[in-house]
């Protein structure tokens, strides 16, 4: 996004992203806190295999970009880290994920220093 565009933003209720063949491809940005992690994190699933179907496909749904936004009080109580930095790893450029800690005490371990921010 840049200064004025214009986002749609959604808090609480159903949360699903189900794309269709042929849909543009959509950039999204994810952001979540604590266990509000559990249905992004569904939905990065559902889109790496849409991703990993369609590399194997011309006609099917081309990704866009994800970008994860994810804050807990210290790195132990981001749910899903590994995964998530699999997917990373998986789909570099397509998703990224910045991890935020607002009570982090201890040091922070090497694999996730890159991608975590703090006070």
């Amino acid at each position: 996004c840049t200064l004025d565009s214009e986002v749609a933003l959604r808090v609480g209720g159903d949360f699903f992203f189900d794309p269709q063949p042929g849909d543009s491809p959509v950039k999204l940005v994810l952001i979540a806190g604590g266990v509000g992690i559990n249905p992004l994190f569904s939905m990065l699933l559902h889109i790496a295999d849409l991703q990993g179907y369609q590399e194997g496909k011309r006609n099917g749904y081309k990704m866009g970009t994800v970008k994860l936004y994810y804050s807990a009080k210290n790195t132990s109580e981001l749910l899903f880290k590994k995964n998530i930095l699999g997917l990373m790893n998986a789909f570099p450029g397509k998703i990224t994920c910045r991890f935020h800690v607002t009570q982090q005490s201890s040091q922070i371990c090497k694999e996730l220093q890159p991608h975590v921010t703090g006070k």
